[in-house]
């Protein structure tokens, strides 16, 4: 507080009136801290309340209802049937990888090795029955008397022989199956039925699609589908859902499906590339609008409204996207209130930056 003393002088100096009184300094205009308080990792956000800031966030309610969409993913012709001019029995399969090749080619040869070596395995069966039959001929002869003891010992011989080439036989043959066993689980793993490629008539074509882990329950074994192939763009062909892969991608979290097509024209060649598109019902589903999504090193999140100043970071599990709206499977609840506008300058608040 200060003293200021007030002079007033009459005019032609006739008199003069002093007055001393004392005011305040006018404070200087308030100007509210709307630097927000940050706290668990930057999961929480906390604007004081009187912040001009807080006006500038926009939040609207997550809903869930039954939601139906297409989902389109990429994909590539894999393999392809071709009649073979050596062999009208067995047709070619022409893959797009020349491992999917060599590991079909030896699967058949090992086939049709267990084959013959399950034909000299029933002769060799039939000369150890006949083995057997002259050794308890030649005993029977020598306990009568009417044979030599070299008689038996050379028929034992014979026996135990034939009993060995068996048992070789058999151990070829269980060599032969577990190599089968070894190319059938590789060309399973890259999405085919090794029996299926076996009987496959010109024309067939298979496609290979990789579908995300958590739509895998959307689609079913024997549901169509709609490819169109970069190579042909104005024409659209009409697949079905042969399997759904039994292994899902230790990194990329996806599981193969094979969708077969027929090609009696021949226009597909392996290793073209499509887009496939699947009719999706997503049932009671809760969705967000798609700015209130974000997504920071490889992980999605949205931004929660907690009370009129706090928003609180949340991680969501995201699904497609249909319309405006991206589907949430996880991470949120119904009647949650979502940041739209704002939800990117909050982002920068949370992850300092």
């Amino acid at each position: 507080m200060k003293r200021l003393c007030f002079i007033l002088i009459a005019a032609q100096g006739l008199g003069m009136l002093a007055s001393c009184g004392s005011y305040e300094s006018p404070k200087a205009p308030a100007h509210p801290d709307t630097k927000p308080e940050v706290t668990d990792s930057g999961a929480v956000i906390r604007f004081p309340s009187d912040s001009v800031t807080l006006g500038f966030f926009k939040t609207v309610t997550i809903t869930q209802g039954d939601i139906n969409t297409e989902l389109t993913a990429p994909a590539r012709v894999v393999a392809t049937v071709a009649p073979s001019s050596e062999n009208a029995d067995q047709n070619l399969v022409l893959f797009d990888a020349p491992d999917l090749t060599v590991n079909y080619t030896e699967m058949l040869q090992h086939i049709i090795s267990i084959r013959q070596k399950g034909s000299i395995i029933q002769q060799r069966k039939a000369i150890i029955a006949q083995k057997q039959i002259e050794l308890d001929r030649f005993q029977d002869l020598a306990a009568h008397g009417a044979g030599t003891g070299k008689d038996v010992s050379d028929a034992k011989t014979d026996l135990i022989a034939a009993q060995t080439d068996l048992a070789l036989a058999q151990t070829d043959l269980n060599n032969e199956k577990t190599a089968i066993l070894e190319h059938e689980s590789r060309l399973k793993m890259a999405g085919f039925e090794p029996q299926e490629l076996m009987k496959a008539r010109v024309g067939k074509v298979w496609v290979i699609c990789d579908m995300p882990e958590i739509q895998v329950t959307k689609v079913k074994k024997g549901g169509s589908c709609q490819l169109q192939f970069t190579s042909y763009p104005d024409m659209t062909f009409s697949g079905t859902i042969e399997s759904v892969g039994e292994v899902v991608d230790n990194i990329t979290r996806m599981v193969k499906l094979r969708i077969g097509v027929q090609d009696p024209k021949g226009l597909l060649r392996a290793g073209m590339y499509a887009n496939v598109s699947f009719g999706i019902d997503e049932g009671n589903s809760l969705s967000v609008p798609k700015e209130a999504l974000l997504t920071v090193q490889g992980k999605d999140y949205v931004f929660v409204k907690k009370d009129a100043r706090t928003f609180g970071r949340q991680e969501v599990l995201s699904g497609p996207q249909v319309g405006n709206r991206i589907i949430l499977y996880r991470g949120v609840q119904a009647g949650d209130q979502v940041v739209t506008d704002g939800a990117m300058q909050l982002k920068g608040i949370s992850f300092g930056y």
